[in-house]
């Protein structure tokens, strides 16, 4: 049985980012997840509810919070990165779960899982101004 890694969206999107500064993070799957299996030809639900996202910013620094973060202009989860690198972002997901046999109460599980996000390359990039002439 596997359980889903949460997608890791960047804002400003396109794989840039400006240094010195905030660069957003955030996933959209934040919902639980469910799976049904068959034990002892009993229906057994086991659903697995993100309790914990980490933010990994690809230069030493990470933040684990509770909030998946949330698209601009709500900047919920950010970072500022203070020199000009290529780095890999990622996302782990911590679920904490609950089950149910048939229409059974929900049962906590004394365990947590975290499932590691895939990692995706971001560039951070200087600004600098250019002189047009028109």
């Amino acid at each position: 049985m596997s359980w889903p890694e949460s997608r890791l969206l960047v804002q400003p999107r396109g794989g840039k980012t400006l240094v010195n500064l905030p660069t957003n993070f955030y996933t959209d799957e934040h919902s639980p997840v469910s799976r049904t299996v068959t034990i002892a030809k009993r229906r057994v639900v086991i659903r697995a509810t993100p309790i914990t996202y980490t933010f990994h910013f690809g230069d030493g620094d990470s933040l684990a919070s509770s909030s998946p973060g949330r698209p601009h202009p709500n900047l919920d989860v950010t970072h500022t990165y203070a020199s000009v690198d290529d780095v890999a972002v990622s996302l782990d997901t911590t679920y904490s779960g609950e089950y149910r046999i048939g229409d059974g109460d929900w049962t906590p599980m004394d365990v947590t899982l975290t499932i590691a996000g895939e990692e995706q390359g971001l560039a951070i990039v200087e600004a600098l101004p250019q002189l047009v002439v028109r």
